[in-house]
């Protein structure tokens, strides 16, 4: 375990500053307690950046990144920018990012959180248990597939959905190696009745399998996995998919969470890994103490996981988030008027809550220690 973590923090826009920052005092709290520290260099980037450099991704930003063990960000965005051209908003300032770190691998998951049971729009009943870890192969597919057109004069539009098979193994190897650390089940998700790209991606995958006999391997058409993720989401862990595929699902499954604003994700496998909540910059709530802190403190918890090797560490943060839950503590995207026990806080509350139970998470795993 490196004695020093070094974590290029860009908060960007609207409320990513203010979730940011609660996240950054949880890894703090971490720090403390295993003996190493997290070294933060803050960086712009997004509509910060325009505003302060011109460049919704200045120089100095992608070096420190490049030169770190990972970067935490906020979020970007603002409709003050909605102007500009697309290639000069805070958005293209991500984009740039995540292609200059090269991350392949997107992990987001999907947690059925008991005490938000009533923010899904699924019964309680279907969603109880459920834990599910999406793996989206992020560089390929049809969004990066060559050629692409627009011929406006002929009214004809061209993509191209295309992948390699060395890019299906070096994702599947992910997914499979992440299934052997949670429940040893692989859900394989693609279209290979009808397409030939998805025949490539079954094959590849069911050949990778061959590497890891402790997991259980399963193909599903995409069709099928997202009435299965509404009716029986307890029945997947880790579910493997190509780019479009895993965009339109992964956001399906957020229902099962019941709010964006409790979902971290990642970007890994390439030079440097990349950590982002899901949700947007929210610029209408910004400064108003009204943000969820809660997906950026998992992306936090999810920084510990994948790039320090933290298991631990993560948990603890993950049930410091449960805890507070249970307790009634809701920001206001997570407040429902049919539960009277709720309190409604702050996202500088909120972040103190999760701070508190951890401190008592962590007093009692040393005190065990001790004994």
């Amino acid at each position: 375990m490196s004695a020093e973590i070094n974590v290029t923090l860009v908060p960007g826009d609207g409320i990513g500053p203010e979730v940011t920052h609660e996240a950054v005092l949880i890894l703090e709290a971490i720090s403390q307690w295993i003996g190493s520290s997290f070294q933060f260099v803050e960086m712009p980037i997004g509509g910060t950046a325009i505003r302060q450099q011109g460049s919704p991704l200045p120089p100095a930003t992608l070096e420190a990144a490049l030169n770190s063990d990972a970067v935490l960000l906020g979020a970007v965005g603002g409709n003050e920018f909605n102007s500009l051209p697309p290639d000069k908003r805070p958005e293209a300032g991500l984009l740039q990012l995540r292609q200059a770190l090269g991350g392949f691998a997107n992990l987001r998951p999907s947690v059925a959180y008991a005490p938000l049971s009533n923010n899904s729009p699924l019964r309680p009943e279907v969603t109880e248990g459920a834990d599910i870890l999406f793996v989206r192969e992020l560089l390929g597919g049809l969004y990066f597939g060559t050629p692409r057109s627009w011929n406006r004069e002929t009214g004809v539009a061209l993509n191209t959905m295309q992948y390699s098979r060395e890019e299906v193994i070096r994702v599947a190897r992910i997914a499979f190696e992440l299934a052997q650390k949670r429940r040893h089940k692989l859900t394989s998700v693609d279209k290979a009745n009808v397409l030939e790209v998805s025949q490539l991606w079954r094959a590849t995958v069911t050949e990778i399998a061959a590497e890891y006999p402790d997991v259980t391997l399963e193909h599903q058409y995409v069709d099928a996995c997202a009435m299965h993720l509404m009716n029986t989401p307890r029945n997947f862990d880790v579910v493997l998919t190509e780019n479009l595929f895993g965009d339109i699902l992964s956001d399906e499954a957020a229902v099962i969470t019941g709010s964006l604003g409790m979902l971290p994700s990642a970007t890994i496998g390439g030079k440097v890994n990349l950590y982002e909540p899901v949700h947007g910059s929210a610029p209408d709530i910004a400064g108003t103490g009204k943000a969820n802190p809660l997906g950026a403190i998992l992306t936090g918890a999810m920084l510990l996981r994948h790039s320090a090797g933290m298991e631990q560490e993560a948990q603890a943060i993950e049930s410091a988030v449960q805890r507070v839950l249970a307790a009634g503590y809701r920001t206001a995207d997570l407040a429902r008027t049919n539960q009277p026990d709720q309190q409604i806080v702050s996202t500088v509350e909120m972040g103190k809550h999760v701070f508190e139970v951890l401190n008592e998470i962590i007093d009692c795993s040393q005190a065990m220690h001790a004994v």
